[in-house]
């Protein structure tokens, strides 16, 4: 501290020390005629010089100078905050005495703004001047280093913006705050060094200068005290893992002082399941290892003794409610180990069984009673005595787009309904699954105007609904795959849902334009329509290779109209109309049967079972199918299931008739609550011909409407892997097209399965089931979108007429017009009708029709099942959903096509 008789100025720099400090006299003749005034300068002198003074007999009081006595106040310096406003922020006003305590308030208030970079006070003869210097204003906020954390992730948490006052608290704040999100991270040895860049009109940039480190993971996790759990089952209770190279992807397994705190949570609740009532954990210390990288965690517990339950009652005071039949159903039992997560789960149903009669806000409170010395834990459930509660309002806030009747009647309850708790949490499953509003909306319970009433409030936050699509992918099925779609939910806030699609690849094509609405009229009944053309190439397989087969073109559309029968079940009746055309390439498959100059489909080139589903044709369907779904998502269940019944009669006018017939059904379980998601799946059709086609080995059901099964549906086969099928095989002829003969005489065959033909012709009844468990993994594959499961796989496709087989060793011959077998001269190199040379001896070449050397094989028909395994990996990838499967064929049928791997993939653009 210093003081300054001449200057009379008292001065703070920007850090807030007082730089200079002085109780200022102007000058020795003001002080004339003025009692006290020698000592006063005496003092004055000795502070200067840094002497001390004999003290000398305090004066009487004397009356202030008159030049302690402020006349004005100015300021000076001041850019962009006006003097008043400055002033404002002080206490000292003229007319008041100047001292050194008054000034030194003075700078405290001034540096409390934290808007000056330096300021002081002079006082010259009661004209006292405060001079500033202004805090610069920020231009923009950099980031430099910060390669594991986006920007986007920090710069919310720093608390300093443009056009704001630099102040270096915030910045140490700020500081601090991205240290924090570091270690939350992981990171524990990041380093933020803040810099100020200067710039014109008193502005600047402030960088913060990130240096990450790396990633802090947990290297050991001790546990000591433990004697009747080992430390492998204490830690796979954990959230925490230890790092090891096969977590790779767990995020898990770096340090986090929340996760620390959870996991001692997690120990707690582990022994209270297993009836370790006294369970506590001592303490929990993370140390830094030596070289400052990874986290050792210690955890000191004290296990106690194991309880059994002992008494369990219930004491009701809800007159609906009788005690002893409530408490014959819990589940819980005396002389059971004590569970603290049964006793929760009870007080769950007890509060859903209240709610449930109409108790909102009905109170469930276990009372425990603990025995040391027997070692049993009594316990009493109390429900309280409660009133009935009505709905007094249902209000819906949050909808910007959304009409308010959209989501009103999704409600499962109404105003003045009794409140029912069922009926809630029905109301926010419907809600959900509008897709409308933001993940895990949840109906609000809010106390109304007496105990007896409620309101139901619905605090929604919209999402967007519209959805614009282009993908492009390659399957193991259609090989290049091209789609773009266009797609709006929530269609003018009303809930109704329009789209157009286009899909493209190698073996089909298709645009569709289709429009629903959920609430025709405001009631509830749903319709629908849909336009559509599909082009579909059916195929074979032979050397390897799909080859094309035929061609089927569907124009048609749909109408389509649903009533709900309960909350769960509803009825759909449709109208389909198409019209088909199935076509096959008559450059491959046909030829001049009868030699009058027109092409006809050859059997022995196409197959007969092609031929006979050639041609145009008009079908008008009428559907109705009866649907139940108590699934809890849409998108990807974990509860509930779903059935489906549904008929198809062709024949209200058209060219087809055949009745169709198909069910299915699916359920999903939570497997104890541990994530591992359990299915089970069947579905079953079977199609009715109603008209006569005539002819033998002519299937009444054309090959167009038989129902295929193979992959995708049924993984460890090929598309249409599964069922009826006809084998072609070619016998092998020599350069005269003469059979050759094996060792015992006989034509001999090909044997190679890539170079048969394999047709699948379908059938008219299928089967298949599905049972897969899905496995949770770590919260790192759980980001990447990892789901792995195992499957296994049954299922038969049969029930359709042998068809007409050809069986030619020796290929059929080519005749004339007048049917007279056709041969190569052996001579001239022409065609003639003799079969021998011009020496009488030596045979002609035989000319047969191209590919009638053949032998047709009808295998597959059978219901027997087929019967696959194997494990799947689903994979939300930065290219787009990735499916792949591995599949091993169990069981199979003679002439099946199995296949061991499968995947698709997809993008997104």
């Amino acid at each position: 501290m210093n003081r300054c008789k001449s200057t009379g100025v008292q001065s703070v720099n920007s850090k807030g020390a007082i730089a200079r400090y002085a109780v200022a006299l102007s000058g020795a003749t003001m002080l004339a005629g003025v009692p006290g005034a020698a000592f006063a300068q005496d003092e004055a002198d000795a502070a200067t010089t840094g002497t001390a003074t004999t003290a000398q007999p305090a004066p009487a009081p004397a009356p202030a100078p008159a030049t302690n006595i402020i006349r004005t106040i100015s300021v000076a310096g001041a850019e962009r905050l006006e003097p008043t406003t400055i002033l404002s922020y002080i206490r000292l006003r003229a007319g008041q005495e100047y001292t050194s305590a008054a000034a030194d308030e003075a700078l405290k208030d001034l540096g409390a703004t934290e808007l000056f970079a330096n300021f002081s006070i002079r006082n010259d003869a009661g004209n006292v001047v405060i001079t500033v210097t202004e805090n610069p204003v920020i231009n923009r906020i950099v980031l430099e280093g910060n390669d594991r954390l986006d920007a986007e992730k920090i710069l919310p948490e720093i608390r300093l913006a443009p056009r704001q006052i630099f102040t270096r608290s915030k910045v140490r704040a700020d500081v601090a705050r991205i240290i924090e999100l570091y270690k939350r991270q992981g990171r524990f040895a990041a380093t933020v060094e803040p810099k100020m860049v200067q710039l014109p009109q008193n502005r600047v940039d402030i960088v913060f200068e990130i240096v990450e480190g790396p990633k802090s993971k947990v290297r050991q996790i001790n546990i000591i005290g433990n004697e009747v759990f080992s430390d492998g089952e204490l830690r796979s209770e954990m959230v925490t893992k230890q790092s090891r190279i096969f977590r790779f992807f767990s995020s898990n397994t770096s340090y986090d002082p929340d996760r620390l705190a959870f996991d001692q949570q997690k120990l707690r609740q582990f022994y209270l399941t297993e009836g370790y009532a006294d369970f506590r954990v001592v303490s929990a210390v993370a140390e830094l290892t030596p070289d400052q990288r990874d986290f050792i965690i210690t955890y000191v517990v004290e296990e106690g003794e194991r309880y059994r339950f002992g008494n369990v009652e219930v004491e009701s005071q809800l007159r609906d409610f009788d005690s002893d039949s409530i408490q014959a159903g819990l589940v819980m039992q005396s002389g059971d180990f004590y569970n603290a997560k049964t006793v929760e789960d009870t007080v769950e149903q007890l509060t859903e069984l209240a709610g449930r009669f109409g108790y909102a806000f009905a109170d469930v409170q276990p009372r425990f009673n603990r025995n040391p010395d027997d070692l049993t834990m009594d316990i009493t459930f109390i429900l309280r005595q409660a009133p009935r509660v009505y709905v007094e309002r249902v209000d819906v806030n949050g909808n910007t787009l959304t009409q308010d009747k959209v989501v009103r009647r999704e409600f499962r309850l109404s105003e003045g309904d009794a409140f029912n708790s069922l009926g809630v949490q029905r109301t926010t499953a419907r809600i959900n699954s509008l897709g409308y509003f933001q993940e895990n909306f949840e109906v609000n319970q809010v106390p109304g105007s007496a105990p007896d009433r409620i309101v139901l409030e619905a605090n929604v936050e919209e999402q967007p609904t519209g959805e614009l699509q282009f993908s492009a992918g390659f399957s193991s099925i259609e090989r290049f795959i091209l789609a773009g779609s266009i797609r709006q939910r929530n269609f003018r806030g009303r809930g109704q849902t329009i789209g157009l699609s286009l899909n493209y690849s190698q073996f089909s094509r298709s645009a569709q334009v289709s429009f629903t609405e959920p609430y025709v009229f405001d009631r509830n009944i749903s319709a629908g329509a849909d336009i559509y053309r599909r082009d579909f190439n059916s195929f074979n397989f032979q050397n390897s290779e799909r080859n094309t087969t035929f061609e089927q073109a569907t124009t048609g559309g749909s109408l389509r109209v649903g009533v709900p029968l309960t909350e769960f079940m509803s009825l759909v009746g449709s109208y389909t109309l198409n019209y088909d055309e199935v076509s096959l390439d008559e450059n491959l498959f046909f030829s001049d049967l009868d030699g009058d100059g027109i092409a006809e489909c050859d059997p022995l080139l196409a197959g007969r079972f092609l031929c006979d589903s050639l041609g145009n044709r008009l079908s008008s369907i009428v559907g109705l199918s009866l649907n139940y779904n108590s699934l809890n998502s849409r998108l990807r269940p974990s509860r509930g299931r779903t059935i489906s019944l549904s008929t198809e009669f062709a024949g209200l006018g058209g060219d087809q008739r055949y009745l169709r017939f198909r069910g299915s059904a699916r359920q999903f379980w939570n497997v104890a609550n541990t994530g591992f998601i359990f299915s089970v799946s069947l579905e079953g059709g079977t199609i009715i011909p109603l008209k006569d086609r005539g002819g033998p080995g002519v299937d009444d059901v054309l090959l167009t409407d038989r129902f295929f099964l193979g992959e995708p549906q049924f993984r460890g086969f090929d598309i249409r892997g599964v069922g009826p099928r006809i084998l072609t095989q070619r016998y092998l002829l020599d350069g005269q097209n003469n059979n050759i003969l094996d060792d015992d005489g006989n034509p001999t065959l090909v044997t190679d399965r890539n170079q048969i033909r394999d047709d699948a012709i379908g059938g008219r009844n299928y089967y298949l089931g599905r049972a897969e468990l899905e496995i949770p993994l770590g919260t790192g594959a759980r980001e990447l979108g990892l789901r792995p499961s195992i499957f296994l796989d049954i299922g038969s496709l049969w029930g359709v007429d042998a068809p007409q087989l050809q069986d030619n060793p020796t290929g059929l011959p080519l005749v004339n017009s007048d049917g007279v077998p056709l041969f190569l001269s052996v001579d001239t190199n022409e065609v003639t009708t003799n079969p021998l040379a011009d020496d009488g001896v030596t045979a002609n070449t035989r000319l047969i029709r191209q590919g009638s050397a053949i032998r047709e094989v009808f295998l597959g028909d059978s219901p027997s099942p087929r019967i696959t395994a194997g494990i799947g990996v689903n994979w939300n990838s930065p290219f787009g959903p990735f499916r792949i499967d591995f599949a091993q064929t169990i069981r199979k049928i003679e002439g099946d096509d199995d296949k061991t791997f499968t995947f698709n993939v997809g993008t997104q653009f």
